[in-house]
Parts: C-alpha cells; sequence; structure tokens
C-alpha cells in the first residue's frame, strides 16, 4: 500500500522526523529509508536506536500511538495515488482476478487509507499487525494472502515498491513487480522491474508471472 500505491511515505516522513525531535535526535536519511517497507517494531527500533535510546515498552506503545494518531490526521487529509495506481486497480478488478491487500501498515490506519484506494478492489486485506510477528521481509504476509484467497503463491504477482516487501513476495514464492518509490530494489531472482503503474493490466501481470 505505502509507496505502492500510495503516496505515503513522504506522510510517514512527518511524524517519524518529529517524533524523532521529540527524542532529542535526528533522523537520517540512511535510517529513514532503512524504516521503508517494514513493519512497526522494527521502525520503533530504528527511530530509538537514532536517539541512542533503549525504549521501554511503554516507551513503544506511547511512541505508536502518538505517530498513528499523526498518521491518521495525514490519511484523512492528504493521501494521494501513486501515478497509474488506481488505473491499474480498476484494470485489474475488472479482469476478475482475485486480488490481495498485503501491508506493513496497521489495520486501524489501512481502514482509514481504504476510503482513498476503495475498499472494493480487494478480495482480502492482510495488514501488518495480523500475521503474528511474522511480518515483511519474511513471507508470512503473502502466504496467508494466497492462503485466503484459495491461491498456489506461485501462481500470484506481487506488486511491490521496497527491498523489504519484494524479499517477503520472492520468500513466498511469487513473481514480482517491482515498481521502487523512495528506496532502490536490487535485481534478483523473480522480479521485473517498471518505472511506474502506469499501463499496468492483466496482461502486463500475466508477463511477469511468465518471466
Amino acid at each position: 500500500m505505502d509507496g505502492t500505491l500510495l503516496d505515503s511515505e513522504k506522510l510517514w516522513d512527518i511524524p517519524l522526523h518529529e517524533y524523532a525531535a521529540k527524542l532529542g535526535a535526528r533522523l537520517s536519511p540512511e535510517t529513514r529509508a532503512a524504516m521503508v517497507g517494514t513493519n512497526i517494531p522494527t521502525t520503533m527500533a530504528l527511530l530509538f536506536g537514532a536517539a541512542g535510546l533503549e525504549p521501554s515498552t511503554d516507551d513503544i506503545r506511547d511512541a505508536m500511538a502518538w505517530i498513528d494518531l499523526r498518521m491518521a490526521e495525514l490519511f484523512r487529509s492528504d493521501l494521494r495515488f501513486r501515478p497509474g495506481a488506481e488505473a491499474a486497480l480498476r484494470a485489474v478488478r475488472d479482469s476478475g482476478v482475485p486480488t490481495a491487500l498485503v501491508t506493513s501498515t496497521e489495520r486501524p490506519l489501512v481502514e482509514i487509507a481504504l476510503d482513498t484506494v476503495g475498499r472494493e478492489f480487494f478480495d482480502v486485506i492482510v495488514c501488518g499487525d495480523e500475521v503474528d510477528g511474522l511480518n515483511k521481509p519474511l513471507p508470512e504476509p503473502y502466504l496467508r494472502a494466497a492462503r485466503l484467497l484459495g491461491v498456489d503463491p506461485a501462481a500470484c504477482v506481487a506488486v511491490e515498491d521496497s527491498p523489504t516487501g519484494t524479499a517477503s513476495a520472492v520468500a513466498a514464492g511469487c513473481s514480482v513487480l517491482v515498481v521502487p518509490c523512495d528506496v532502490d530494489v536490487e535485481p534478483g531472482e523473480r522480479r521485473v522491474f517498471r518505472d511506474s503503474l502506469v499501463g499496468v493490466d492483466i496482461h502486463v501481470l500475466a508477463e511477469v508471472l511468465r518471466g
């Protein structure tokens, strides 16, 4: 979702930099890049690590609550599609192919984002707080989506923008259409690169699956 369908990584920049400042730290470009596509626990470890702090469970809970509240404000006010994303969603949906949204973002924020993305585009939604801690880059998010859809992961095409998400999809056995956003993704097995989602439809995804 973030950085693939929605131009939301720039929105995440805002509360992450703000909270780093609250901790008396500066979030470096390298640390921020390492957060892209990861789950909340990983992001929190990087955020407090940037400040040289060992957070308690309460510290992490408070930080997550503050960041989630700020992101909810931003999701409601300034959420936009990545180029070609909305048309690609419609084209794939119209083809009748089963579709899942697989995101590291947790369910409450996903529900807000779906007001923009459109719930009608997805048969299944798997969020970062629904995989028992086995988040991207582990394969479980994509394996869970495939199980819920009743399909073989090897017959699936994942669309990803980050190294973490791409690693998760590849580990699950999917082919991947990689459309990098803020972070470069290295070439590798079962991945095809594209500059944007403009023009993506079921025929493009079939080509990715065929390799």
